[in-house]
């Protein structure tokens, strides 16, 4: 019989302030170097606030959705710029170097659903961007910043996978890839350069809602609607496979995030839990039951700082299993 789990402590504190439920979150690097992080979330109401860790508020807030909701946040390096994605069907550039808060840039998307896009940078000028496209089943991915096309990936007929619920653009031997959860529960790898899905397999009976990837153990996992994890793996001929599963006490997988250095994974619930396990054996480490409702999103500092969004307006911050 498994040992229980050990209580977990509380929060290390909770920024009150967002206004409306947080559906994203993203740390990146503040003024005073690396281990003092900021931490940035997007809320319900189409508002980006920048918090300050040390003092525990806000810095700044960005307004540049319309009151609808913000589903995305990424910064690119060094960390001057930000994308920020909301279901006003934009994808705002900002540039937050030096308490500047300035909008650059917009991209229009196509798809009002809550897909997340994902970049692939590496502190290069030119970087790719992966949005949902227009049709139900297709990723439209972009060089930025001239927006300039470079693909539409579809889904082959008749494959039915429904629309992408989750994107994670990578790089293998410079050669970009993307990997897409569907809405039929599947996750697809595709060859960017040629414009083709290399491998899929069915890791879950509904929706994709979250995914994360390891390139360097070349694992990766998700979570969906239903109640389990799947972990699957990428062969040295690119093929996916399932690898195992991890079922929860309960539904609804709304985020899944993989800590820097590789050692912890976190995941948001729709019961209102933040779950902690090991990533090389899938170990449960700890169960977070603090938010009054659903956690919406989950995000890793690089000093391995949890931070978790939830409905109930408020963000936990978590300082669990320090990096090694």
């Amino acid at each position: 019989m498994a040992a229980p789990l050990r209580p977990p402590p509380d929060p290390q504190f909770v920024l009150r302030g967002a206004q409306s439920a947080v559906h994203a979150l993203h740390f990146c690097e503040g003024p005073q170097g690396p281990g003092h992080p900021l931490l940035l979330s997007g809320s319900l109401r189409g508002l980006v606030h920048i918090w300050s860790l040390r003092t525990r508020r806000t810095v700044a807030m960005l307004d540049g959705h319309g009151g609808q909701c913000v589903t995305w946040l990424q910064t690119l390096p060094p960390g001057n710029q930000l994308l920020s994605q909301g279901r006003d069907l934009q994808l705002c550039l900002w540039d937050v170097a030096e308490g500047r808060n300035v909008l650059l840039d917009t991209v229009p998307l196509e798809s009002v659903g809550f897909c997340r896009s994902s970049v692939l940078a590496e502190g290069r000028p030119r970087w790719l961007l992966a949005v949902p496209g227009k049709d139900h089943d297709e990723v439209r991915v972009l060089e930025m910043p001239s927006k300039t096309p470079v693909c539409t990936l579809r889904t082959e007929a008749g494959a039915r996978l429904g629309m992408p619920m989750s994107l994670r653009l990578w790089q293998a031997n410079d050669r970009p890839l993307l990997l897409a959860g569907y809405e039929d529960g599947s996750v697809a790898l595709w060859s960017v350069p040629e414009r083709r899905a290399v491998s899929r397999a069915v890791c879950h009976p509904e929706p994709v809602l979250g995914l994360d990837f390891d390139p360097r153990g070349a694992r990766g996992v998700s979570g969906s609607a239903g109640k389990a994890l799947a972990v699957w793996s990428l062969d040295e001929q690119q093929t996916l496979k399932v690898c195992s599963t991890h079922e929860l006490t309960n539904p609804g997988v709304a985020d899944v995030v993989l800590r820097p250095d590789r050692k912890i994974l976190a995941t948001a619930g729709w019961d209102h839990r933040v779950r902690v396990f090991r990533w090389s054996t899938m170990k449960p480490l700890a169960v977070l039951d603090f938010h009054r409702a659903s956690v919406h999103c989950v995000a890793f500092a690089a000093n391995g700082l949890l931070a978790a969004g939830s409905g109930d307006e408020r963000i936990s911050v978590w300082d669990l299993y320090p990096n090694t």
